[in-house]
């Protein structure tokens, strides 16, 4: 590409040079030639102040103008030479000039100008100068050398800016082809430079943004199975409750836990249906959706994993709230890690309550556990231990949930919330933030 942009840049300056240097030097050879034309025609008219009248025809002894390369001759009426030096009869330079008007033209060689002698307002004789061509030929020779010189001066700078530039432009395409390479060979983290150049820089953001769309991509990828190891625990314990309730109930009942074995069912399917849905980042849609009735619908697979450790469960929603525009996915999924981790790590009464916060909505999730200590920002980190007694006041020996926490904080920010710890305990706070559009659509 540097040569390209060296040779493109060169041929261009060539191109332009011949397109103004071709009629530039005919221009200048016509000027030359009139130059030399005004100069002999001035000579002529010098001479002819020696011929005052038709008796100075006869006298040649007081012609006696010279000059340096020039020749003159005094022409009668009749095209006879009297004086001088130059053709015995007139030529067709002098034959204009008899008509009396100044002429000029070329003859055997020589560049001659003829000019009429006149005496009372009429032409009784024609001056007649010549000087070699070849000395206006080389006046025009050495104008164009200079003029050829003066391009081979602009070609050579045009060469130093060619290659500066063809740099300047190339360096930063060579970068945005190594980038694209280390990309293709999976460095995600691979970003590009600006280079000052709109058109390369447009390039380079999109490619630094494809990188990081397709870093977040293989990331999730790659989390995917402890992610969903996690997330299934709380729908499959909840199956398992269902189907054991179907197993030691009446046989009257046991239809109706059938009935809620396969609700539990569905609730899974959906839970694995979103999963993949944002591992893969296939686009989930972002319709307005009610946060209340998402929590209503979620509401009674919580309830069972709660009633089975013998823990209530309390949903409440503030009424009016607005809609947001949310994917559904993503915020079931957070809301799950949420009221998991409240009901594994946890003590007592869990609360879920959904109300309007100053630009958005909030979903708040507190249990009666003693709280957090220590790092708490440790919670949202994938490997950050969480000791016995910060485990939402969990019993001693309580495992790590540094995994389902990160998700949801990367969910709840993909979707443009936050998700903090606003409480870090007696009674631990978990709060989803979701903002509300300007206008609902």
């Amino acid at each position: 590409m540097n040569r390209r942009i060296y040779r493109v840049i060169l041929v261009v300056t060539a191109m332009a040079l011949l397109a103004f240097g071709v009629p530039l030097a005919v221009v200048v050879r016509q000027l030359n030639h009139d130059e030399a034309v005004v100069r002999l025609e001035r000579e002529a008219a010098r001479a002819s102040i020696e011929i005052a009248s038709p008796a100075s025809l006869n006298d040649g002894a007081s012609f006696a103008h010279n000059a340096e390369h020039h020749t003159f001759g005094v022409y009668d009426v009749r095209g006879v030479r009297r004086l001088g030096a130059g053709p015995v009869r007139a030529d067709a330079v002098v034959r204009r000039a008899l008509t009396g008007q100044v002429s000029e033209g070329t003859d055997r060689g020589q560049l001659v100008v003829a000019v009429p002698i006149t005496n009372n307002e009429k032409v009784f004789a024609v001056m007649r100068a010549a000087t070699p061509s070849s000395g206006v030929t080389q006046d025009i020779t050495h104008s164009w050398l200079l003029m050829v010189g003066l391009a081979a001066v602009i070609l050579a700078a045009a060469a130093v800016v060619a290659r500066l530039e063809s740099r300047r432009l190339s360096k930063p395409v060579e970068q945005l082809a190594v980038a694209v390479t280390r990309l293709g060979d999976g460095d995600f983290t691979s970003r590009t430079t600006r280079s000052g150049v709109p058109e390369i820089d447009e390039a380079a953001t999109a490619l630094d943004a494809t990188a990081e769309r397709l870093g977040r991509l293989v990331e999730r990828e790659r989390s995917f199975s402890a992610d969903a190891s996690h997330q299934l625990r709380t729908p499959l314990t909840g199956l398992r409750l269902q189907l054991e309730n179907a197993m030691s109930s009446p046989n009257e009942h046991r239809a109706e836990s059938m009935e809620d074995a396969l609700a539990a069912v569905d609730r899974l399917e959906t839970t694995i249906t979103d999963l993949l849905t944002l591992a893969r980042d296939t686009g989930p849609a972002r319709e307005p959706i009610d946060i209340g009735a998402l929590l209503v619908e979620l509401a009674p697979g919580w309830r069972v994993v709660a009633e089975a450790q013998g823990r209530p469960l309390e949903v409440g929603t503030e009424p009016g709230l607005p809609p947001v525009r949310v994917s559904g996915a993503a915020v079931r999924q957070v809301l799950e890690v949420l009221v998991s981790n409240a009901l594994v790590h946890g003590r007592g009464e869990v609360t879920v309550q959904v109300g309007e916060t100053p630009g958005g909505i909030a979903v708040d999730v507190v249990d009666e556990g003693d709280g957090l200590t220590g790092d708490l920002e440790a919670v949202f980190g994938r490997r950050g231990d969480v000791t016995p007694s910060s485990a939402h006041g969990g019993p001693p020996g309580g495992s790590r949930h540094g995994i389902g926490l990160p998700l949801a904080r990367s969910l709840a920010e993909a979707e443009g919330g936050r998700l903090l710890l606003r409480n870090a305990g007696p009674r631990p706070r978990f709060s989803l933030l979701l903002p509300v559009p300007d206008a609902a659509p």
